[in-house]
């Protein structure tokens, strides 16, 4: 597995929701894409280096993630590049060196200060070496975060429970589904769910694991409630 890291400033005028959906967005696609997150880490309001547009300050992020391939961080830098909420972002590569000193970050094995004993010698000291040494603290992998369902259209936060519970918990699984499967779990679910149509939601989903959210966005426009609007319920409307 190939490691990376993606540090990017969403815009501070941003609503607070806004600016965690902005982060969201791209933790979404790494997903869709077929990595593993590691870690986010919400940096919050920094004062930037310099002016960029107008703006002294940004909302920092940074994700820390896995991936076997690189061939859809080019699809992710055109998404960024063209986003008008980020103010800047960098994608770097992380070797051995690089991810040994985030997770000693995430311990808090990272900028200690040396301690003094109690006669205000060094720890480092002769004197204090023979105190035994602290035990270093166990770094817990980070676990996958779950896709947003709710991103396919005709997905609420009830629906994306009732197929998190049932074990479809990625655009992936959503997209390896029929309609007829899906409708199962939704009847099974209570009569409350049974009137959904799930007939787009699995090609819906596969735009969204292969990172096409222009497309699916451009297409979701076109759907109402997640189903496609035929020439007969457009006369009905009217």
């Amino acid at each position: 597995m190939r490691n990376y890291e993606v540090t990017f400033i969403v815009d501070p005028v941003l609503s607070g929701d806004e600016i965690k959906a902005t982060a969201q967005k791209y933790v979404d696609q790494l997903q869709g894409s077929g990595a593993s997150i590691v870690n986010v880490d919400e940096m919050g309001l920094r004062q930037l280096a310099y002016e960029i547009n107008k703006r002294h300050t940004g909302y920092y992020y940074c994700v820390e993630f896995q991936s076997e391939t690189t061939g859809y961080l080019s699809s992710l830098e055109l998404n960024m590049r063209r986003d008008e909420r980020l103010l800047r972002f960098l994608t770097i590569a992380l070797d051995k060196y690089g991810v040994k000193y985030n997770a000693d970050k995430r311990a808090g094995l990272i900028g200690k200060t040396k301690k003094k004993t109690k006669g205000g010698a060094d720890m480092n000291t002769p004197a204090a070496a023979a105190a035994p040494a602290p035990k270093p603290k166990i770094v817990k992998a980070q676990p996958a975060q779950p896709d947003n369902l709710k991103r396919i259209e005709g997905i609420g936060p009830k629906i994306a429970e009732v197929l998190k519970t049932s074990g479809i918990d990625s655009f992936a699984k959503l997209s390896t589904m029929t309609p007829d499967q899906i409708k199962d779990l939704l009847n099974q679910a209570g009569d409350r769910f049974s009137f959904q149509d799930p007939t787009t939601w699995p090609a819906q989903a596969e735009l969204a694991a292969q990172g096409e959210w222009d497309k699916l966005k451009k297409w979701q426009d076109e759907l109402k409630g997640g189903k496609v609007v035929t020439a007969a319920s457009k006369d009905e409307e009217e």
